[in-house]
């Protein structure tokens, strides 16, 4: 079975850090896209962060750039996202997502996750102020 299993949500203080990751398992990495999202409560997915498994080119949205960092493991088949300096409104579920044929700014800006080969169950991020 494939899946893409997330982890390492928890809750943070405001200024604090937390590494997420995207564990895939029943397929290995070959030049595909792996997006970052997140809802927060009553707000529409918004595309994160992404990289593309065959050059590590990486891609973020202007909410988190400076201080998220994406970065993958190959051989783990597993994509990190390192998030500091949380803020309150950083708060939201968290998915990954996977797709052989997206490139990244594609990933970004596409939020229906039936547009995604793979999409995880999500893993929540709260920032406590």
């Amino acid at each position: 079975e494939v899946q893409l299993v997330e982890s390492g949500g928890g809750l943070v203080q405001a200024g604090g850090s937390l590494r997420l990751s995207c564990a895939a398992s029943g397929f290995t990495f070959d030049n595909d896209a792996i997006g970052w999202f997140r809802q927060a409560p009553g707000k529409e997915l918004e595309g994160v962060s992404c990289i593309t498994t065959s050059d590590g080119s990486t891609y973020y949205a202007d909410s988190v750039k400076g201080r998220f960092t994406i970065s993958s493991d190959n051989a783990k088949n597993t994509v990190f996202l390192q998030m500091n300096s949380l803020k309150p409104e950083d708060t939201a579920v968290y998915y990954c997502a996977a797709d052989h044929w997206f490139s990244c700014p594609t990933v970004i800006r596409t939020t229906d996750e039936r547009e995604y080969d793979y999409w995880g169950q999500g893993t929540q991020v709260t920032v406590s102020s």
